[in-house]
């Protein structure tokens, strides 16, 4: 039996274009503003920066952010993964770059052949990477993680004596840094960071023991450059405080940043709930009287959390409303109240300002019973990002 006959669709070419995203919901990144918190971050660390740009730039787009901050003129991009580093060679950035996650053997020659830094986080990591790098004949350049209290990876800083040893004595390694991770700078009142740095500063003096040239010492991230400028030393890390975010509800603004995300949507329906009505699924939320609702359409599809369900806020008009009923994949409903108005394709802001007022994203995460770094690295793909302010920006990006 013959299928359905289907009729020939011509699709625009344009439609076919990656920028043609029409989408309501979109973010807007600010690469302007990630320029100033780095000039700024950088001031106040009195500190050359490594860039972190890992996790898609914190959610703001891993090529874009590492474009503009070596159009700024920074020294060194941190990443997690070797297939974030591969991602920035492709798209012609050429300043250094450090891989910081735990290195798998087999993708060690990767790193050698795009020029990428390795983190060094044992004897025998060294080992495979003295092998690859002599069977491919490029020396490679190292930094050597040093554990002083994360327990994530590398070598425990009391036992970091043969480590560098090791290292040092390397026919295929140069090392260049080494470095250790701070858990709880975060919060300016945490003793740990001292004792941490303290056990870092040991570790590192090993290398003045054995009359070793000392290398980059960084150990300072957001939260150590924004609370405890002894731990800056050679260089710094800044992750989150890059984006003008705050680590942390304890977090002192030390530094003056400048958010460079906003999230933002459009109103793509709107009603009256009567009064004894339900909204979205579980019927969690009751209209008490009367009341104007929209549809908004952005949902945990997006990354934009479940837990916002009857806890976030939104702003139509320059007011604040409240998110009602569950947050559904695709979308959600916020309450105007019973003498609220709005129209289709009215914007929405989910994260950012829309005129006197603003929801900044450490409010977002507090409302979602997180932190700022879930929020951000949370939004996914989906949504189209456009970039603005700056001359190196490249239009929008799906």
């Amino acid at each position: 039996m013959p299928g359905p006959e289907f009729p020939d669709v011509t699709v625009p070419a344009a439609a076919l274009r990656p920028e043609a995203n029409d989408r309501p919901t979109r973010i807007r990144v600010d690469l302007a503003a990630i320029g100033h918190n780095f000039r700024a971050l950088q001031a106040h660390a009195g500190a050359p920066v490594m860039g972190i740009v890992k996790a898609n730039a914190y959610g703001h787009g891993l090529v874009p952010v590492a474009l503009q901050l070596q159009s700024e003129g920074i020294g060194q991009l941190g990443v997690a993964l070797v297939e974030e580093g591969l991602v920035l060679r492709r798209a012609g950035v050429t300043v250094p770059i450090l891989v910081m996650g735990g290195i798998h053997a087999p993708q060690v020659s990767q790193f050698l052949a795009c020029d990428l830094e390795v983190t060094v986080s044992s004897i025998a990591k060294l080992r495979q990477v003295e092998a690859a790098a002599e069977a491919t004949g490029r020396r490679a350049v190292v930094h050597l993680k040093i554990d002083t209290g994360m327990e994530r990876i590398g070598v425990h800083s009391e036992n970091a004596g043969a480590f560098i040893d090791a290292a040092v004595s390397s026919h295929w390694c140069t090392v260049k840094g080494i470095y250790s991770h701070l858990a709880c700078a975060d919060d300016p009142a945490s003793p740990m960071t001292r004792e941490q740095l303290q056990r870092f500063l040991h570790a590192c003096g090993h290398f003045d023991r054995i009359g070793a040239p000392m290398p980059i010492r960084h150990l300072a991230n957001s939260g150590g450059v924004l609370h405890f400028p002894e731990t800056c030393l050679d260089m710094v890390r800044p992750g989150i405080a890059l984006y003008g975010v705050m680590p942390d509800p304890a977090s002192r603004p030390t530094v003056a940043l400048r958010p460079a995300l906003s999230l933002v949507s459009k109103v793509v329906y709107f009603k009256v709930v009567r009064a004894g009505r339900t909204v979205s699924y579980g019927a969690t939320w009751t209209a008490t009287s009367d009341t104007r609702v929209v549809t908004v359409p952005i949902g945990y599809g997006d990354g934009y959390p479940r837990s916002l369900s009857s806890r976030g806020e939104v702003l139509v008009q320059g007011e604040r409303h409240p998110i009602i009923g569950r947050v559904c994949m695709d979308q959600f409903m916020a309450d105007l109240g019973p003498g609220g108005s709005a129209y289709n394709e009215d914007e929405v802001v989910l994260i950012g300002r829309q005129g006197a007022e603003t929801i900044p994203c450490e409010a977002v995460a507090q409302a979602a019973g997180t932190i700022p770094y879930e929020i951000l690295t949370g939004l996914n793909a989906r949504i189209p990002r456009e970039y603005g302010n700056t001359a190196s920006a490249a239009g929008p990006v799906a």
